[in-house]
């Protein structure tokens, strides 16, 4: 079966995505990232240590990710995947993708952060330092989007399509993510929300791709 016109949808999907988030991202910029950050900063939610532990999943299963991928690639010489499997090639790819995705949309913007926490880097609540800096980023305006949220938003999105009726944890787990972001000042509420979108796009064509969701033959997961 051709899947050319699932593609098609999902590119016409994306990119209504993209215009939506850019007008969320607008609103936040001149409207709620900067009363957000004070707020946060003004009632000190980093000095609870719960809210940097939400924070350290994405980083840590990027980590294992590539093991993951080798692993996987080893089992296959044994058989097509079964669909557990199938859903975890098309994860571990995708939160590789949606964070390289995500330093090069950061070189392209070069945003200052809310808070100095990096290589002594400007910020908003330190400096007063706001705005986007397009083309100069070298890690200390890198703020946007967010890579956390879209290493998150990329393997929520494979869990989404591969097992529906776990859809609950998906979101769950990127409320955390985006809540543990927040309440550190790590992120304005823009960069989560395009942290969000960035990851989910990549995370939906990767399961795509994956053929995660088909009934077809052309799944991975097929047996031969």
């Amino acid at each position: 079966m051709d899947s050319t016109p699932a593609f098609r949808r999902l590119l016409r999907n994306s990119a209504l995505a993209l215009l939506a988030g850019a007008a969320s991202v607008a609103v936040c910029y001149f409207f709620v990232d900067r009363p957000v950050a004070f707020f946060v900063n003004r009632h000190d939610f980093g000095r609870h240590v719960f809210w940097k532990w939400l924070t350290y999943p994405p980083p840590i299963a990027q980590a294992w990710a590539p093991l993951v991928l080798a692993a996987l690639m080893i089992r296959r010489a044994w058989g097509p995947f079964r669909p557990w499997e199938a859903a975890l090639l098309a994860a571990g790819v995708a939160i590789i993708l949606a964070d390289q995705f995500r330093e090069s949309i950061a070189y392209v913007f070069g945003r200052d952060w809310p808070t100095t926490w990096i290589d002594d880097n400007p910020s908003l609540i330190r400096d007063g330092a706001y705005g986007f800096h397009p083309f100069q980023h070298a890690g200390t305006n890198g703020s946007f989007p967010s890579g956390h949220m879209a290493r998150t938003a990329a393997v929520a999105a494979v869990a989404w399509i591969a097992w529906p009726k776990c859809r609950w944890v998906g979101v769950a787990a990127s409320a955390a993510t985006a809540f543990g972001l927040l309440a550190m000042n790590y992120h304005f509420v823009g960069d989560v929300v395009a942290g969000s979108i960035v990851g989910a796009i990549v995370g939906c064509f990767t399961a795509a791709l994956c053929g995660l969701g088909e009934r077809d033959s052309t799944r991975l997961d097929a047996r031969s």
